[in-house]
C-alpha cells in the first residue's frame, strides 16, 4: 500500500510527523544505525521523533546551553528514559534494577511521574542501549512509554479495597499488554533480537490496532476505585470507574475525552474533563479499550497535532457520533452508567491495614524525584527496604510511593529502616505540600517555559506562613505548578495551579475540583512570585472566615466570584 493511499483519511496535507511514521517501518527508521554514530551524541529529529515510541526522548542540560556555546561546544546531549509498568507496581528486585540502573547509567536519581511511570534523566547516547536491556532483562519495558500509541494504564493503588485493587490491576495490565505495538522493531534494535524484513506491501498485519501510522497523537487510560479518584479519572483520553458492589467488582462506567495540553494563546487548544457514557462489565473491557483507539485511529486529525488528541476528535463529531460509532463496532451497546462516589484525588499517607490483612505504607516523595540528600537519605534508605521486602512497591498518579503487601511478620524490620533512614509519611509538611505535584521542567525538558520540579517547594514555603496564619495548615488544597500548558502534572484540574509562561513567570488558575472533576479557570496571567503571594494572601484569609462547612478551596473561589465555574473545556477560555 502506497505512503498517499495510508494518508487518505482526510484531505488536508498531513504533519511531518505522519510521513515519519509511515516511512520508518513500523518504527525502525534508522535508529540503529544512529545509535552507532560516535561523531555526535545528538540523534537526528526524525529518529527522535520515533524514539519516544521506544520509551525516550534526547534532551540537553539547559543549565549548560550558553557556557558549552561558548566553549563552540555542542549542548550537552542526554536522554531521558521512561519505563512502564502498568498501575505503577513492580516488584523489590525491580525496584533495585531502577536503583542500579540510575546509578550507573543516569544522573544517580529516579523521577516518579505522575502516571505511574519512571523517568530516569542524564543518560547518554552510548549507554542508552545497555540501559534498555539491563530493564528488560528485570521484565519492565519502555516500549510505548511516550508515542503516538496507548501509554501506561494508571491504576489506583487503594490499599484499603485489597482484593478489589488486586482484580482491577489486573484488568490494567490486560488492557496494557493488550495495546501494546506489535512492532518486532524494538526488540531487533534494543535487545538484539532478530531482524524481521517487514514491508507494507507483504500482506502481514504488523499492527493490527494501530496501522502503520499508529494514532494521531498519544493515547492516555486510567482506572479509578472510589471512592479515591487519584489517577484523575477525568483527564483521561478514556477513562475506567471501578463499580463495587457489596464488595465486589461488578464492572466500570466509561469516561471518554479527558486531555490536559493546551498551548497559550491558541484559544482553539483546551483542556477537557471526560464524558460519562455508560458501564461495562470486567470481561467487556479490553473490548471497549480496544475500539475505542481505533476510533481515535481512523478519525483523529492526523493534520494539526495541535488538534489531534481525542478530546477533539469527540468535541467536534459530539459525544452521541462516538456512542454509535462504538456500538456499531463492538456489535453490543454499552448498559446505563451505575451510581459512584468519589470524596478524593490525593494519597492517604503512613499506614494503612487492607482487607487482606496485608500491611501498605505511602511515603510523600517530593515531586517525585528519588535522591539522596545530606540530611535524608531516600534513595539508600528505599534500596535498603528494597533488599528486604517481600511485597510490592506502588508508584501513586501523585508521585508518592507505596510500599505494599507488608506481611505483620516483615512490618517490624520496614518499620526500623523507615525509623533509621527518617522516612516519613510528610506529616510534618502541610497538607498543602502533601496535596501538591510538579512537573520535571528546567533543566532538562525542551518544551519548560518556566521552572517547576525545582521552584514548587521555594513557592510552598513562602505559601505556608499565610496558611500557619489563618489556621489552614492542616486542610487539603490541591496545588500544581508546570514549567509549560502541556498538562503533565494534570494543573489544569487543581483547586490552585501555576503554569508556566516565562521564566519566573506563571498564569495562575483557580477554581478545580477536589476530587478532579472540574477544571480551573484563568485568574491571573504572567505574574511573578511576589504578585502570586499578594494575590493569595486576602484569598486564603476570606476561604478561612467565610466557607460553609466542608467546603473545599476550588469550590469557594468559584462561589466568592474569584472565577466562574468551568465543567467543559469549550469554556475554558471564554
Amino acid at each position: 500500500m502506497s505512503e498517499n493511499n495510508l494518508l487518505s483519511s482526510k484531505s488536508a496535507p498531513h504533519s511531518d510527523v505522519e510521513h515519519i511514521k509511515i516511512k520508518s517501518n513500523y518504527l525502525r527508521g534508522s535508529l540503529t544505525e544512529t545509535l552507532e554514530d560516535v561523531i555526535t551524541g545528538s540523534i537526528p529529529e526524525d529518529d527522535n521523533r520515533l524514539m519516544k515510541f521506544h520509551g525516550s526522548y534526547m534532551q540537553d542540560d539547559r543549565d549548560l546551553r550558553n557556557e558549552r556555546s561558548k566553549q563552540k561546544l555542542e549542548p550537552a546531549y542526554q536522554f531521558m528514559l521512561r519505563v512502564r509498568a502498568a498501575g505503577g507496581v513492580v516488584s523489590p528486585e525491580q525496584w533495585l534494577m531502577m536503583d542500579r540502573v540510575a546509578q550507573k547509567h543516569a544522573n544517580g536519581t529516579i523521577r516518579l511521574t505522575t502516571r505511574q511511570s519512571f523517568q530516569m534523566h542524564g543518560i547518554i547516547k552510548w549507554d542508552l542501549k545497555k540501559t534498555i536491556q539491563e530493564v528488560n532483562e528485570a521484565l519492565l519495558s519502555t516500549l510505548a512509554a511516550c508515542g503516538d500509541v496507548n501509554r501506561n494504564v494508571m491504576c489506583n493503588p487503594n490499599p484499603y479495597q485489597s482484593e478489589v485493587h488486586s482484580e482491577v490491576y489486573d484488568w490494567a495490565r490486560r488492557v496494557s499488554d493488550h495495546l501494546d505495538p506489535r512492532t518486532k522493531a524494538y526488540h531487533e534494535i534494543w535487545l538484539d533480537g532478530e531482524k524481521v524484513v517487514d514491508s507494507l506491501d507483504n500482506g502481514e498485519v504488523q499492527e493490527p490496532i494501530y496501522g502503520p501510522v499508529y494514532l494521531p497523537r498519544k493515547f492516555k487510560i486510567g482506572m479509578a476505585v472510589p471512592p479515591s479518584n487519584d489517577v484523575d479519572v477525568f483527564s483521561q483520553d478514556l477513562g475506567f470507574i471501578a463499580i463495587i458492589e457489596e464488595g465486589r467488582l461488578k464492572g466500570f462506567n466509561i469516561t471518554v475525552g479527558g486531555g490536559m495540553g493546551m498551548s497559550h494563546g491558541d484559544t482553539k487548544t483546551y483542556p477537557q474533563v471526560g464524558q460519562l457514557i455508560g458501564f461495562c462489565t470486567p470481561e467487556q473491557i479490553i473490548d471497549v479499550a480496544e475500539k475505542t483507539v481505533m476510533i481515535q485511529r481512523d478519525y483523529g486529525d492526523r493534520a494539526v497535532r495541535k488538534h489531534a488528541r481525542f478530546k477533539y476528535t469527540i468535541d467536534d463529531r459530539g459525544i452521541d457520533w462516538f456512542i454509535d460509532e462504538l456500538t456499531q463496532r463492538m456489535g453490543w451497546k454499552l448498559e446505563d452508567a451505575r451510581p459512584y462516589h468519589f470524596d478524593h484525588n490525593g494519597d492517604r499517607y503512613g499506614w494503612v491495614k487492607g482487607s487482606n490483612g496485608k500491611w501498605h505504607y505511602t511515603l510523600f516523595i517530593q515531586n517525585g524525584r528519588i535522591k539522596d540528600e545530606d540530611d535524608y537519605l531516600l534513595m539508600t534508605g528505599l534500596r535498603e527496604i528494597a533488599k528486604v521486602h517481600t511485597g510490592d512497591f506502588r508508584l501513586t498518579p501523585n508521585q508518592n510511593l507505596l510500599i505494599g503487601s507488608i506481611s505483620t511478620h516483615k512490618k517490624k524490620k520496614i518499620e526500623e529502616l523507615l525509623t533509621k533512614y527518617g522516612l516519613n509519611d510528610g506529616a510534618h509538611h502541610s497538607a498543602l505540600r502533601r496535596s501538591s505535584m510538579a512537573c520535571v521542567a528546567f533543566p532538562t525538558c525542551g518544551l519548560a517555559m518556566a521552572e517547576s520540579e525545582r521552584y514548587l517547594p521555594t513557592l510552598l514555603d513562602k505559601i505556608e506562613p499565610m496558611l500557619e496564619a489563618v489556621s489552614l495548615r492542616d486542610e487539603e488544597i490541591v496545588i500544581r505548578m508546570t514549567g509549560c500548558p502541556n498538562g503533565c502534572a494534570r494543573p489544569m484540574l487543581a483547586e490552585i495551579a501555576f503554569i508556566g509562561k516565562a521564566p519566573g513567570k506563571y498564569n495562575m488558575y483557580l477554581g478545580g475540583g477536589f476530587t478532579g472533576n472540574r477544571l480551573n479557570k484563568l485568574y491571573k496571567e504572567n505574574i511573578g512570585e511576589e504578585e502570586i503571594l499578594d494575590s493569595l494572601q486576602p484569598i486564603l484569609g476570606r476561604f478561612a472566615n467565610e466557607r460553609h462547612t466542608g467546603e473545599h478551596f476550588g469550590d469557594f473561589v468559584i462561589r466568592a466570584g474569584y472565577v466562574k465555574e468551568v465543567r467543559s473545556g469549550q469554556d475554558f477560555h471564554s
